[in-house]
């Protein structure tokens, strides 16, 4: 059964709007700020409609790592950062282990990660009319930040409609962004036009970006938090991150109680 984002009322909205500013400004003094804030502004989108050639043709959603497959594990790290999440895959939806919405490109020709990014914007005029944002992850990234919307937001610098773009280290991941939904009728016509570069959409627009470091293992080894799952040697390393992570996690959690 999919899963459809219960409507809140305009005085949930009000409320859960002046709970956010009320925590950026907390933020500003130096105080515990809330995680997630703006959640319920937002649409989270996973791109999962690529062809997956280096992997051999396999859908790179049902890979597994550790037993759950990518999907599940990006679905994980999304969920928790938007309102809702919805899935962009132009295969065939049930073959995808999610309860999620499952939408398709709404341009043909695998146009590349705009298409995707232009259709969850479309879903989410039609079925999350108060959402702000489009949030996107690659279903072949699994281990992104889990605070990636609130540094998003966090960097757009001003009320204007901004693009926000992930960067870690000297790398830009123009997949993970973050997209005001009122940019969607100027990227539609960016892409009938034949372009289709993340990046000169962008730059159309006022755009920034957001920095991360990755999480560091055994005391001296950064991880890349957007570490890309391409070819099937890359799923072993993948293994290993993920077995770090959990225990890093599970003593983060076990730190928390006994506070």
């Amino acid at each position: 059964m999919t899963e459809r984002p219960a409507p809140l009322s305009p005085d949930q909205l009000h409320a859960l709007d002046r709970e956010a500013m009320e925590a950026s400004e907390a933020g500003f003094h130096g105080k515990d700020v809330k995680r997630n804030r703006w959640a319920h502004r937002t649409v989270g989108v996973v791109l999962a409609g690529g062809l997956s050639r280096r992997m051999g043709g396999q859908d790179k959603a049902g890979v597994q790592i550790c037993g759950k497959t990518m999907l599940e594990l990006t679905e994980a790290r999304l969920a928790p950062q938007v309102g809702t999440v919805i899935i962009n895959s132009n295969g065939d939806a049930d073959n995808l282990a999610t309860n999620r919405p499952v939408i398709g490109d709404v341009m043909e020709g695998f146009v590349g990660p705009l298409a995707g990014i232009l259709s969850a914007m479309r879903w989410a005029q039609v079925h999350t009319p108060d959402a702000f944002w489009v949030v996107s992850a690659a279903v072949d990234t699994p281990f992104f930040p889990n605070d990636l919307v609130d540094r998003f937001i966090m960097a757009m610098g001003g009320p204007e409609p901004c693009i926000v773009l992930a960067n870690s280290g000297e790398r830009s991941h123009p997949v993970f962004g973050l997209w005001p939904i009122t940019l969607a009728d100027s990227l539609e016509a960016f892409l009938k036009r034949g372009d289709r570069k993340v990046m000169l959409w962008a730059e159309e627009h006022l755009n920034s970006r957001a920095f991360f470091n990755g999480p560091v293992l055994d005391d001296d080894i950064e991880i890349d938090p957007f570490f890309n799952i391409n070819e099937p040697d890359d799923v072993a390393v993948a293994e290993v991150i993920a077995e770090e992570l959990a225990q890093m996690e599970e003593l983060a959690q076990m730190s928390e109680t006994e506070e």
